[in-house]
């Protein structure tokens, strides 16, 4: 438990971090990799290099500090990044190397205005936090190794099937090598995808959702080409995997992670929102709600650019002519002469939504890029839909839609 003066002083930071959160946390991360340049193993250097892993560390530094008298009103985003961290392989032996750089960091960018009060506040406060992220996290480990199948860490995995899916996404069909059955997990999870590429010092991992029911002898992770390109940290691993990664080839996974999931107990109908390649957590809630609930309704709804980029359109048309429970709608921002079959142009919007789903009654599901989940967010939230019927995922890091 933290002593009020402790939370008091905390408190009194919160302005400084509002102002140089990003600062701090950009100064923190320089510091650390500098130090213990293993580490960069564990880290995504595309979000490092394009700022959202310190934009995201800069939030829940800022959360922290602003509720740190009620901390358990952050657990779900705990729980969140304690399921990033266990699929990426964080330790507890990690925690001080981070809590010291953290420290360090502050007192740097801060200078005087870091007393030893505040920083003796900051370094009890982050054994308290850093104490009950190891503390989640460790059962987390021990649930995916324990469970039917599961295993610790990374695991090889062979490509036995590649699938092109549009022009920017292609499906990779994954078994273990080790020919051992998989463990089941809950539709909307995702895996963590370790690589080693030539020519690169360090292993690359990226998290990439599951786009299939569980229950099959494979996962599936349906990638989408990043157009910036082999030689850029964003399409790195998208281009290689693309490119370079054919059938029968080795790639190392996690264990199934996120908490971003089909609540199977939940009857109510269904919406599922999609943007670009969002909709592979949501092809994952479709198909499971096909085998296992077929009578429950389901609203269907993705946005992309056109019918080129469009993936697993004939799928998800194929499951509503077989199940009268599933509906979809389709919409282009920039439909093509030969497009056919969809239902709106431009971008969602509430004004088109409150004529489409089913309002109140329904539980919502979305996931795209974040500008096109702070418009589904906000236009849920004007048509009145409860925010606990509101469900999201972020790809990369934990970011704000407010």
């Amino acid at each position: 438990m933290l002593t009020e003066k402790t939370i008091a002083t905390i408190k009194s930071t919160v302005p400084v971090l509002e102002q140089h959160g990003v600062t701090i946390t950009s100064t923190f991360y320089r510091n650390m990799f500098k130090a213990h340049p293993e580490l960069l193993n564990i880290f995504n250097h595309a979000n490092q290099q394009r700022g959202k892993q310190q934009a995201a560390l800069a939030n829940t530094v800022y959360a922290a500090a602003l509720h740190i008298d009620r901390l358990e009103t952050i657990l779900p985003a705990e729980r969140q990044i304690a399921h990033k961290h266990r699929s990426l392989g964080v330790k507890p032996e990690h925690y001080p190397i981070v809590g010291h750089h953290l420290l360090g960091a502050i007192k740097e960018v801060l200078g005087d205005a870091a007393t030893d009060e505040i920083l003796d506040a900051w370094k009890e406060a982050y054994g308290v936090i850093s104490d009950a992220f190891i503390t989640v996290e460790n059962e987390m480990y021990a649930q995916a190794e324990k469970q039917s199948g599961g295993w610790s860490g990374f695991k090889p995995f062979r490509v036995e099937r590649k699938i092109q899916e549009s022009d920017v996404i292609t499906s990779f069909y994954l078994v273990p090598a080790d020919g051992t059955p998989l463990p089941v997990f809950e539709p909307g999870q995702y895996v963590s995808l370790r690589l080693q590429i030539s020519d690169e010092t360090f292993t690359l991992n990226r998290q990439y959702s599951l786009s299939d029911a569980p229950g099959k002898p494979y996962y599936r992770i349906s990638v989408k080409r990043e157009a910036e390109g082999l030689e850029t940290p964003q399409g790195k691993v998208s281009n290689y995997l693309h490119d370079a990664v054919s059938e029968n080839d080795r790639v190392e996974l996690s264990a199934p992670a996120g908490d971003f999931t089909l609540d199977l107990n939940d009857r109510s109908p269904v919406v599922l929102i999609s943007g670009g390649v969002g909709l592979t957590p949501m092809i994952s809630m479709l198909n499971t709600i096909a085998e296992q609930q077929p009578e429950r309704e389901v609203m269907f709804i993705h946005a992309a650019r056109n019918g080129r980029v469009h993936a697993m359109k004939q799928h998800v048309e194929d499951l509503a002519q077989a199940y009268p429970n599933i509906a979809y709608r389709w919409c282009y921002s920039s439909p093509e002469e030969m497009d056919t079959g969809y239902h709106k142009v431009g971008v969602l919007d509430w004004e088109w939504l409150k004529d489409t789903v089913p309002g109140t009654s329904a539980t919502y599901y979305f996931c795209g890029p974040i500008p096109f989940m702070k418009t589904m967010n906000d236009a849920l939230l004007k048509l009145g839909i409860p925010s606990d019927r509101i469900r999201y995922e972020f790809f990369g890091p934990v970011a704000s839609l407010s």
